[in-house]
Formats: C-alpha cells, structure tokens, sequence
C-alpha cells in the first residue's frame, strides 16, 4: 500500500480518489472549496483538506512526506504545475503529474521535467499510468491478433543517458517513437533516453508484466 496526494477534487480528482482507494492505497485530496467533496461517494475513507494545493503546510496535512505519488488535477493550469514543482522540489515527491488545459505550454512543462496531461486528451487512466506502478504498461494499440502491444512505458529513473537500443536489449520491447518537449520524434541509434521523455514501445503483450518490472527497476551495469 501506498500514499497518494491528489489536488482538485472535480469529476478528475474524485475518480482518481476512488480508483486508488479500491486498489488498496491511502488517498488524501485538496480543494479550496469545502463543497467540492461531496463528490466523493458515500464512506470515502481517504483524508480530505480544505485548503490552496500547492501551500506547504496544506501539503504537510495532507501527509505529502511520505507520498509515494502527487496529481495536481484542478482547474487552472499555473495551480497545478506551481503544486507539482513544490511536491518535488521541496517533498521530493518523486512521482508526479499535472493536469493542462493549455497544450502550448507542454514543451516549458517538459523542459521543467514535469509529467504533463492536456485536457483536450485526459482521461484518469492516463494519470494513473504516471503515478502508479501497476499501471506502467497499459495499450495504446493492438494489431488485429492481439499478440502486439504499443505502449507507452514507465522507466526508472536511472535509465537517464542510456541508449534506446540498450533499452530495448535489455527489455526485448522494439521502441516506436518517443515524446520529447511534446512533439513526436523517431529514436536513431544514437538516441538516448532523457528526462522528461515518453517512450512509446511494441512488446508481445503477455510479456507486459515482465516488461514493466525490468523497466521500473534500475539498469543492471555490466562488470
């Protein structure tokens, strides 16, 4: 079980509240409005605080010191990404993810290395594939066999400088293209992976679960 720190307890957040609560882990939401957690359904047992997300003092009676992941899920766009920065600059809170509503500012989002959602295309799967680890591997696509799966993948952070054909030897994945300051590009065989990128791979889908955990861990360095 694991701590979650959601702000914004619209639609978004109070669906995120609920998936995590399911799948067993500790939740605690803000909002400003007091009014906004009726939205949670009957018998919520997470922790809801009233009060401005990105406060640290909010943020400390939300537990944020021992949250595993953070969502900035509200309405404004600077809220969001001004909480998301206090939660790993001053929390080092190391999962994190803010919700835009304004695509233009993804590359300046990136360049800050913060995982960014446009509105335009959210859906609360697609924040929890950044924030929780059984979530690292979930398809995009598969071709009409069902064998194949284009996904976007989940990697440690050490895995920072090193090639993209290191990656795919060492997980058996053939990597497609990537997201880089949000535009799309194509790997070359010189390409490394760097903070802040996507990675968009095809792996065999039943291979996913082993796929994940060789990626979510730390490279193994040869002697």
């Amino acid at each position: 079980m694991a701590h979650f720190v959601i702000m914004g307890c619209g639609r978004v957040g109070a669906t995120l509240a609920h998936t995590l609560e399911d799948s067993g882990h500790s939740v605690a939401i803000i909002d400003q409005d007091e009014r906004a957690f009726r939205r949670l359904r009957t018998g919520f047992g997470g922790h809801k605080i009233t009060g401005v997300g990105f406060d640290r003092e909010t943020l400390k009676q939300a537990d944020i010191e021992s949250a595993y992941a953070f969502a900035a899920v509200s309405s404004g766009d600077n809220s969001n990404i001004l909480a998301t920065r206090v939660a790993r600059e001053t929390f080092h809170v190391e999962h994190v993810v803010a919700r835009i509503y304004d695509p233009g500012r993804a590359e300046i989002y990136q360049r800050l290395g913060i995982p960014t959602v446009a509105a335009v295309r959210w859906s609360a799967d697609q924040v929890l594939r950044r924030i929780l680890p059984e979530s690292a591997i979930k398809g995009d696509f598969r071709e009409p066999s069902g064998r194949l799966l284009l996904s976007e993948l989940t990697l440690h952070p050490e895995w920072i400088g090193w090639h993209i054909l290191d990656i795919e030897k060492a997980s058996g994945v053939r990597v497609a293209y990537l997201t880089r300051f949000g535009e799309g590009m194509l790997p070359g065989p010189d390409t490394s992976y760097q903070q802040g990128d996507t990675v968009h791979a095809m792996l065999v889908g039943k291979q996913s679960s082993e796929v994940a955990h060789i990626l979510s861990a730390a490279p193994i360095k040869e002697l």
